[in-house]
């Protein structure tokens, strides 16, 4: 699961007299910035056509197609500065890693729209060796959370470690569990979701089940169904695979959306929830360094536990 992306601040159709012009000089003409601030959008993935990532700054656009920027440029920010006043569940310290039960609201790391205060900023402050760890902006990370999801994800504190869980999670031998409370009753009281995700191209903002996505399975066990007051299910799910966004779009996308989801459909007038009910309760994973497994647990938060109180 990865962070949230932030609204995008220009959608504009390319009009005739742009038509085969080069990405990077459109999004400097309609921005105003240089075509090598330009071309920093588009390696950082912000530039969008037709709903597709761009990929390369010599990418040709043409008439009627549509041009979407995430961000706007900005000065780059060379190193994330420690900031001690972000404070960060660390439920264990090891020599090799961390790991941290992050709150529902928190930022993982910058980026478009969240440029300070974001976990990395307080992690930093306590433990400094992680800015030479991973990417410069991403200092430790190996995987994610969204900002509405609350739970346990790993951060490296070595380049060794890093690379190593990064291995771990590419090979898909990290155990990730979630717990979910979606809408509806399933029909299968477990199953696999077993669906490619992509970019959304009617919205840049979404994920989506595409052809042409990434494999991803998601796999789900019906807990416990409720009908008052209202009818839904608390679910066990377990990542194959993680993707952006990736329990939200497959849940959705078989008619059960995470109840609170705004973006995908979960958030319904009869029963109001503040976020997304998504919660990583369980992380399992080999020590970077001795190769024994070591497994993390978290309770589920006092607000998801108080929708839960409302239903029966």
């Amino acid at each position: 699961m990865s962070d949230d992306r932030a609204a995008p601040v220009v959608v504009e159709q390319i009009p005739d007299a742009l038509d085969g012009e080069r990405v990077d000089r459109l999004v400097a003409l309609v921005t105003g910035c240089s075509r090598a601030e330009a071309s920093t959008l588009i390696g950082a993935g912000d530039v969008l056509v037709d709903g597709e990532v761009v990929s390369k700054a010599s990418l040709r656009v043409h008439t009627d197609q549509v041009l979407s920027l995430l961000a706007r440029p900005e000065r780059p920010v060379e190193r994330v500065e420690p900031d001690a006043s972000v404070e960060v569940p660390v439920l264990a310290v090891d020599d090799e890693f961390l790991v941290v039960d992050k709150p529902a609201g928190m930022v993982v790391h910058p980026g478009a729209g969240h440029r300070g205060s974001t976990m990395v900023h307080g992690l930093l402050a306590r433990y400094p060796e992680l800015a030479g760890v991973g990417e410069e902006l991403r200092p430790g990370l190996v995987h994610r959370l969204d900002r509405g999801t609350s739970g346990l994800l790993v951060v490296a504190r070595t380049p060794e470690a890093y690379d190593e869980l990064v291995h771990q999670l590419s090979s898909h031998t990290v155990t990730r569990v979630y717990t979910a409370l979606v809408w509806g009753h399933l029909e299968h009281p477990q199953g696999v979701v077993d669906a490619p995700i992509g970019r959304s191209k009617r919205d840049p903002l979404r994920m989506t089940v595409a052809v042409h996505g990434r494999p991803s399975r998601t796999h789900y066990r019906v807990e416990r169904p409720f009908d008052e007051p209202v009818g839904v299910s608390l679910m066990t799910c377990e990542l194959e695979t993680g993707r952006t966004h990736q329990i939200r779009v497959h849940m959705a996308s078989i008619g059960h959306a995470v109840v609170g989801d705004d973006l995908y459909g979960g958030v319904r007038h009869s029963f109001e929830v503040s976020r997304p009910f998504l919660h990583a309760r369980h992380l399992e994973f080999l020590h970077p360094r001795t190769g024994e497994t070591v497994v993390f647990d978290s309770p589920l938060p006092a607000d998801l536990q108080g929708v839960l109180d409302r239903l029966s």
